[in-house]
């Protein structure tokens, strides 16, 4: 009786380490903005910024919402590339991010609005396009969000949004998540698979969208991409630290940050040596008409 009693504390417990990673996914507070716009950014994200905003700029729209911005690595493209008289609303969940996007400015003015992806503060048919860059992972409620783009976008709108490939089509995010695994061997780490890589299957995505109300068949492009970093110990800064997964890590022991973070750094180095790192990144890019 003792021992099924154990066990079922370790189910419950198990359980409850699941929930919170899961809820930890969505917070980027204290530090992490600061250090996911200094080595996330120039690492992963620019060269998918310049390309969507690409994208979204060949369709000339004339009002544009963005949303989970970030610290605004696409807002400052689509600012450069979208016409002088579109207009841009860029939205996020975490206040800090948008801080943090808005002190850094745009080439034009941009209105900087919080808001959770699930419920849009925007009248019905309002945008021409909406847009959204590595965001889609970290939602709940996929269709729901979805669901809330199509109900804003006006007709003959888009949506157009990118999601990571598979985590092993991303070599540094492969080998940070390997390595964490082996600090924590009991309970590693997953932040990297389970959220920003978790949500590359396009069947899974079409289902989704479908039930957001987006009947028209998705055009999806596999884009792959080069990360680089001046070394090692800046690739994993980046992910051990601004991102997530430094939340993931100090739930299991605080102490152990820059540990892990040296191990981290310790098993980039070996695949790519001792200086600048260059490695494959690749996502999926996808445009439904509203």
């Amino acid at each position: 009786m003792a021992n099924g009693h154990a066990s079922e504390q370790r189910r419950r417990g198990a359980k409850e380490k699941v929930v919170s990673d899961s809820d930890s996914d969505k917070v980027f507070g204290g530090s992490i903005p600061k250090l996911y716009e200094e080595y996330m950014v120039p690492l992963i994200f620019e060269p998918y910024a310049l390309d969507l905003a690409r994208r979204v700029a060949s369709r000339s729209p004339a009002r544009v919402l963005e949303i989970a911005a970030g610290t605004g690595v696409l807002t400052r493209q689509l600012a450069s590339a979208l016409a002088p008289g579109a207009a841009i609303v860029a939205t996020d969940l975490n206040q800090p991010m948008l801080d943090l996007a808005a002190a850094i400015g745009t080439p034009r003015p941009v209105e900087w609005r919080q808001a959770d992806a699930l419920r849009l503060p925007f009248d019905d048919a309002s945008f021409d396009a909406v847009v959204c860059q590595f965001g889609v992972m970290f939602f709940p409620d996929k269709a729901g969000a979805f669901a809330q783009a199509r109900r804003v976008l006006r007709a003959g709108g888009v949506l157009i949004f990118n999601v990571w490939d598979r985590i092993e089509e991303n070599e540094f995010a492969d080998i940070v998540t390997t390595a964490l695994a082996s600090v924590f061997p009991n309970d590693p780490p997953r932040f990297m698979a389970r959220t920003p890589h978790g949500y590359h299957d396009l069947d899974t995505i079409a289902a989704d969208l479908k039930a957001g109300g987006f009947d028209a068949p998705a055009d999806v492009a596999t884009v792959a991409a080069r990360s680089r970093a001046g070394s090692a110990r800046i690739a994993a800064i980046a992910y051990c630290q601004g991102t997530p997964l430094r939340s993931e890590i100090e739930a299991r022991d605080k102490a152990r940050l820059g540990e892990a973070t040296d191990i981290a750094a310790a098993a980039l180095a070996r695949r790519y040596g001792p200086g600048p790192l260059d490695g494959k990144i690749q996502a999926h890019v996808i445009s439904v008409a509203g």
